[in-house]
């Protein structure tokens, strides 16, 4: 923890040091590397939500009866009626397009794995974003500090 102080007294001087040009670059900078990783984690979260929904989904269909008819999304505003052959063969889609066949308890192992990538990816972005804004609101700090030391008295 006292390390972590130091870094950031060490930051602060830095920072002390530089132009008012230079300051308003590392707050701009800052801040749009913030709206970058806020972006990030909107779409880390939409992904872990949709995998969350599809593993709950794989859970309900191996609950199924063979035979039983059902809608089956094409889309997410597109159903077409179908019937259930093999609730326990279903099709996984690994990404670009590609849909590999696995076993039910395949197909939900592999959900569960790639939320768990996913929470722990969210995890180490919100350090990271912990991070740069600490660094952007002590940009934004030193910044107003020397503008307000330029700024004519009256």
């Amino acid at each position: 923890m006292a390390n972590k102080g130091g870094g950031a007294a060490a930051r602060a001087a830095e920072m002390e040091k530089m132009s008012v040009e230079q300051l308003k670059m590392v707050k701009e900078q800052s801040d749009l590397e913030l709206n970058l990783l806020q972006d990030s984690l909107t779409n880390i979260r939409t992904a872990t939500s949709r995998l969350e929904l599809a593993s709950t989904a794989l859970q309900d269909l191996s609950l199924r009866p063979q035979g039983k008819k059902m809608l089956v999304p094409l889309t997410a505003s597109l159903y077409v009626p179908g019937t259930l052959d093999d609730a326990d063969k279903v099709l996984v889609d690994v990404g670009t397009g590609y849909f590999v066949e696995k076993t039910m308890v395949e197909g939900k192992d592999y959900c569960q794995r790639k939320i768990n990538l996913l929470k722990s990816n969210y995890e180490q972005l919100v350090e990271v974003f912990s991070k740069k804004k600490i660094i952007a609101d002590e940009a934004g700090v030193v910044l107003q500090a020397r503008l307000k030391q330029l700024a004519p008295t009256s």
